[in-house]
């Protein structure tokens, strides 16, 4: 059941990483900017992000099943849409119904993974699933840059169609959920109010704002790199090809693959892992300033499969709002955390976007300043993140 619900993440981590692909076809078919480019990458986590609040309800009151059944059709909708735009205009409503189609599909898998599998192993777990999902990723690597290249950038949107009604084919014959072994009958009768109300009671914790600061920030780093620069930036700075800027996409996807699995394993435990992430995040701002400063090819390509190998601490992530919320808040407190994630991929994306073009005017070279921008936030969060509270349960257990 796991694998079937980890098909939609996987699709979803497609969709999210395919405009770095497709963005010379854009920008050549479209005529738009790169703040455009920025606005179209960031649409995908903004509408994402802003239905995590009502796919977290829907899946506490009607369960994961229907939830996912009811909302990834209207993915196979966008895409199509998409593959078919006649304007930059048409172009977006299908990213926009993209993202609230593949909304439910990372979360599904985590409250899953919370509710069927034992705590102690929840970033093992999660750590795999980021890792099976992440075959998205290699998807938007070479084999989607060698069907863009043959068929141009719609055939990859329908391509995508394809695999989205496959999926949710999947879903439908494979995932069946076992009952809760200690279901509440009050909460099955909760309403869309009550359950809005107690959503909105997660922000009065105070631990909450660190969380989701850095929330915001760390998976979209490396997304709005994989997802949005990283070719755009081989194919102006070193004239890279299609299928070699895609090459490295590919490399790096592999490896992102596997290292959410092993930050799962070496997961210190819930009052250590708050200083881990701290570190680990001032580390990837690191290599971001790397990244813009230090123009030479093969140093850039190094640097990018250094990110990679980082990208899966922010599975530990997933494992500290576990721990930090009492058991039944814990599926509103990873719908919230994963909200926070994706909206701050929209707005990372968005923002560099803008950066970029303001670069370009002022005669700055934009990926340097798309660089040094990521790695300010991933600064600024990852002290937020350390000196904001933590929450009373993680004191408890140190």
């Amino acid at each position: 059941m796991l694998l079937a619900l980890l098909s939609g993440f996987a699709l979803s981590q497609a969709f999210r990483t395919i405009t770095s692909i497709l963005a010379q076809g854009l920008l050549q078919d479209f005529g738009i900017s790169t703040q455009s480019l920025g606005a179209f990458a960031g649409l995908f986590g903004l509408s994402f992000g802003v239905a995590q609040l009502l796919m977290g309800i829907g899946i506490d009151l009607y369960g994961l099943r229907r939830t996912v059944l009811l909302a990834f059709p209207l993915a196979m909708v966008g895409s199509a849409v998409s593959a078919a735009a006649p304007s930059y205009t048409w172009l977006m409503a299908g990213q926009l119904l993209i993202g609230v189609g593949c909304s439910p599909a990372f979360l599904a898998c985590t409250i899953f993974i919370a509710r069927h599998f034992p705590a102690e192993r929840f970033a093992f777990f999660s750590g795999m699933s980021m890792g099976v999902g992440g075959l998205g990723l290699l998807f938007t690597g070479t084999p989607l840059a060698w069907v863009v290249e043959l068929g141009g950038w719609r055939t990859g949107f329908w391509l995508l169609t394809a695999l989205c009604a496959a999926s949710w084919a999947l879903i439908f014959w494979l995932v069946h959920e076992p009952a809760l072994p200690a279901a509440s009958p009050q909460a099955q009768r909760e309403s869309w109010g009550q359950a809005m109300l107690r959503f909105a009671e997660l922000f009065a914790l105070p631990h909450t704002w660190g969380i989701v600061l850095l929330g915001m920030s760390c998976y979209a780093a490396f997304l709005s790199l994989r997802g949005l620069w990283l070719s755009p930036l081989l194919m102006d700075r070193y004239s890279f090809s299609l299928v070699a800027s895609g090459h490295v996409a590919f490399v790096v996807s592999l490896i992102s693959l596997f290292t959410p699995a092993v930050f799962g394993r070496l997961d210190p435990g819930p009052h250590r892992r708050r200083s881990w992430l701290s570190k680990l995040s001032m580390l990837m701002a690191a290599l971001f300033v790397v990244m813009g400063v230090w123009m030479h090819p093969v140093a850039n390509v190094l640097t990018f499969i250094a990110m990679g190998l980082m990208s899966g601490y922010g599975i530990l992530q997933y494992a500290d709002v576990r721990a930090s919320y009492p058991p039944q808040l814990t599926g509103r407190a990873l719908s919230l955390f994963t909200m926070a994630m994706f909206l701050g991929i929209a707005l990372m994306q968005w923002f560099t976007g803008v950066v970029a073009a303001w670069a370009t005017q002022h005669d700055i070279e934009p990926y340097l300043a798309v660089s040094l921008t990521i790695a300010a936030w991933l600064a600024c969060a990852s002290l937020a993140f350390r000196y904001l509270p933590a929450s009373p349960l993680l004191k408890t257990e140190a």
